[in-house]
């Protein structure tokens, strides 16, 4: 019976070039390598930082040597009780996605069949949009690239708001977001609506950094320009301010992207906090814990997203499940897988196509692995 050998993590720092941008961007990613006895390799990808490495490299991947890598929910189940019995979040569920997303990796590649198809096959073709709005623009900058992105033919686009949130020197303490900083962000709402016109999607997601009441004001003078979704509006998630932001505004509520296990998408369920849940595979605990949400949330009639970047591997859960209904090809995050693998699926006017060859489809490039990896 084949067993589980050896299991690697390394994080790497990739340079990308951004249109508007002079020089290079950089984003780090975690890269597990998990190999069975008889020379299957499956990889995964998690939220880089040295103690999910760690956390891999010492503890959990020799905790799984040995185990039959086809049992992934007994492993997946394993792991959350000998290291995470108390449901925390952030470096321990990263690490389990990042082994659990290797493992349905070669659970694909022995069985023959791509992971959106094991998970269930709901469709190969899934809508897509793109994530250009980047904080490090200024507002002219904003609206050429969105324009730049209309032009190669994306109809959905969304951008990051409370900008100055973004860039708070580090040695200052952080203070309520304020009018000026609401008012900002609605000018570049208003800049990108009037660059690509009324014909295109448009979302915007402020990476829970404002508080509720400058969320509240922001919602109220955004709703003229037709946004799609807003995503993560208020510090921390929370629920309850959640569902209170979602009843009064007409603009639908999205968040999700950083949560560690279904739990607290029970609770943004129960709390009638969301319109649209947004697991990502590399934080939610991996494809075993994603689709159980995916389901979850279909069960009470709610469709999920794909939120927090990473799209060839966020992929094979959209096209799994009938509430499926986006990929986010997030600039940063897009540029930087199509580093690391090749020819991996893309973007195409607004759609992706998942892939038929088995596990996640994608070839390593061994040679950027080795170029970018940081210690």
């Amino acid at each position: 019976m084949t067993r589980i050998a050896r299991v690697e993590a390394t994080t790497h720092r990739v340079p990308v070039k951004v249109p508007f941008i002079k020089g290079d961007l950089a984003r780090t990613v975690l890269v597990t390598r998990v190999e069975t006895d008889d020379g299957a390799v499956g990889w995964g990808l998690g939220h880089p930082s040295v103690g999910t490495r760690e956390a891999i490299n010492s503890q959990m991947g020799p905790f799984v040597v040995g185990r039959n890598p086809l049992q992934i929910e007994a492993i997946w189940d394993a792991l959350w009780w000998e290291f995470n019995q108390r449901a925390q979040t952030g470096t321990v569920m990263s690490a389990i996605s990042a082994i659990d997303i290797a493992l349905w990796d070669i659970r694909g590649k022995q069985l023959g069949q791509p992971v959106w198809r094991l998970l269930g096959g709901f469709q190969q073709r899934v809508p897509a949009y793109v994530t250009f709005g980047l904080p490090d623009y200024d507002v002219n900058q904003l609206a050429e690239a969105a324009k730049y992105w209309v032009s190669r033919g994306a109809d959905k686009l969304k951008m990051v708001v409370a900008k100055r949130k973004w860039f708070w020197p580090h040695d200052q303490p952080r203070s309520f977001t304020g009018a000026r900083d609401v008012e900002e962000d609605v000018v570049r709402v208003r800049a990108v609506r009037e660059a690509v016109g009324d014909g295109v999607e448009l979302m915007v997601d402020a990476n829970y950094l404002y508080d509720y009441e400058s969320a509240r004001t922001f919602a109220r003078l955004a709703e003229p320009y037709n946004l799609s979704w807003f995503e993560e509006p208020v510090y921390g998630n929370d629920p309850k301010l959640l569902a209170r932001l979602r009843h009064e505004t007409r603009i639908p509520i999205a968040a999700g992207q950083n949560e560690g296990h279904r739990y607290k998408f029970r609770d943004f369920i129960l709390n009638e906090s969301l319109d649209i849940l947004q697991p990502n595979v590399l934080s939610v605990g991996g494809y075993t814990e994603a689709v159980k949400v995916a389901h979850m949330a279909h069960a009470f009639n709610l469709p999920i997203a794909n939120g927090g970047a990473w799209p060839h591997h966020n992929l094979h859960l959209q096209a799994a499940v009938p509430n499926g209904t986006r990929v986010e090809f997030h600039l940063l995050a897009w540029l930087v897988g199509d580093a690391l693998f090749k020819s991996p699926p893309t973007h195409d006017h607004g759609w992706v196509v998942a892939p038929d060859q088995p596990g996640l489809g994608l070839d390593v490039n061994e040679e950027t692995l080795k170029e970018t990896k940081v210690a």
